[in-house]
């Protein structure tokens, strides 16, 4: 491969790849102006050399909100079946990435089975087998492996084929003592940054992620893989939201950024995480302040922390305010995040909580508004099917409409004979307006 193929370095020569074009062409933009925003950094188009052509979606600028489904095993429930059946109902219901992050069971061989079966981006978190392998040596822990056990994960999932991995570049030696000194609420609630945090504090020496960045940018441009700069001093909670910690960190991920556009590699920015519902513009205008109009990847962010078992809703409200302000990439959050790892049908909700949130923003950019108009149209007419084949989830909507529908006839049960539609429809379309029951008043100059 080698960085001849790199598709931001092409984009900065002036040519168009088949991954801009195949980007361009899913968002309905010229070539020419993706290419641009590649060139730029402000999109991304995260590609390995061994995914197909039809998973290929950029993230960034003006482009549609795109939305990433976590899946994977953890030490409790290691089972692939499930799994893979988590990838089904991402690729089923509109996902445009998972991210596998399985820490239980053969984590390679899950890796390899998902990306040999997905027909989206595939994104891993790499130190998790890095520190899961190490703490699998007899009288051995993650803080144990080396700094070539982490770069060769790194190489590894490259060489599987991964469009893109989360490296916590911005766990620093100097955010580490920032949050050592000031404190939080909720401590740190990244895996991995905890991971290297502890490894950093353990060995004494600097995360090797931030130390060798020239490394690992060596490794992403052989492997065509995007980085995804992850934010391991994101908010757990509220209380910590927009503090020292988040935005030194924050800052290194921009000196980061652009490091990796002068070595022709793809980049976007994590975000939080836990934030209110009046800090989450401020924190959007300050990533793409910070780090040079990266493409911005978000996790909720969710706008209260009481709700356990209903964050998907959280996650979704705070998910539409921060693509208004100009987020690029919303990572799901399922029902039960804080309380266990999701079912299938966990995944599903959490999936349609945020794309409800992504096509809302995107509704506000003047982008898809064909779609709803149409779905206006249909019901309207009160064509039911039609309606269902709008849906992006027609089955669902079909179960509500026969639950308490036939009886209805067309209307629905919700108002029956009362359907505003249909009454309205018919005077306003026959141009006939209705007599009154009373008998009173003149009807000739009610008709004029």
């Amino acid at each position: 491969m080698g960085g001849a193929t790199m598709i931001m370095g092409e984009a900065r020569r002036g040519r168009i790849t088949p991954e801009i074009a195949e980007a361009a062409r899913y968002e309905g933009m010229d070539p020419e102006r993706m290419r641009g925003l590649v060139a730029e950094g402000r999109a991304v188009i995260p590609k390995n050399a061994h995914h197909a052509l039809e998973c290929v979606r950029g993230i960034g600028e003006g482009l549609r909100v795109k939305v990433n489904v976590n899946i994977g095993t953890s030490v409790g429930y290691a089972d692939a079946a499930e799994e893979l059946a988590k990838l089904g109902v991402a690729e089923r219901y509109g996902a445009d990435s998972v991210m596998d992050l399985s820490t239980g069971g053969d984590i390679t061989e899950m890796r390899r089975t998902i990306l040999a079966r997905s027909r989206i981006m595939v994104g891993t978190v790499p130190i998790y087998q890095a520190g899961i392998m190490k703490a699998h040596e007899p009288e051995k822990a993650v803080v144990d492996m080396s700094s070539d056990d982490m770069f060769r994960a790194i190489e590894e999932h490259g060489k599987d084929g991964v469009d893109f991995i989360t490296v916590h570049c911005g766990v620093t030696r100097q955010t580490t003592e920032m949050l050592r000194v000031r404190g939080r609420t909720t401590g740190l609630v990244s895996r991995g940054g905890s991971f290297l945090l502890a490894w950093m504090l353990h060995n004494g020496t600097e995360n090797p992620l931030y130390a060798e960045f020239d490394h690992l940018l060596d490794i992403a441009r052989d492997h065509e893989i995007t980085l995804s700069l992850g934010d391991g001093f994101r908010p757990g909670g509220i209380a910590d939201a927009t503090d020292g910690p988040q935005i030194a960190e924050l800052s290194t991920l921009g000196e980061l950024v652009r490091r990796a556009r002068d070595a022709d590699v793809q980049a976007m920015v994590e975000g939080p995480g836990h934030i209110p519902l009046h800090q989450i513009e401020a924190n959007v205008r300050l990533e793409k302040a910070l780090c040079h109009g990266a493409p911005f990847y978000v996790l909720g962010p969710m706008v209260t922390d009481i709700f356990p078992g209903y964050d998907h809703i959280t996650a979704a409200i705070g998910g539409a305010i921060a693509g208004l302000a100009g987020a690029d990439f919303l990572c799901y959050v399922t029902p039960g995040e804080h309380l266990a790892l999701p079912t299938v049908e966990d995944v599903k909700e959490g999936l349609m909580a945020s794309r409800i949130a992504a096509h809302a923003v995107d509704i506000a950019r003047d982008i898809d508004r064909e779609w709803d108009l149409a779905m206006d149209r249909a019901r309207y007419a009160l064509d039911w099917e039609e309606q269902f084949r709008l849906c992006v989830d027609g089955d669902r909507a079909r179960s509500f409409r026969h639950r308490r529908g036939p009886e209805a006839g067309e209307a629905c049960s919700m108002c029956g004979e009362y359907c505003a539609l249909k009454l309205a429809r018919g005077y306003l379309d026959g141009g006939r307006f209705p007599e009154p029951r009373n008998g009173t008043g003149d009807q000739e100059s009610r008709r004029s």
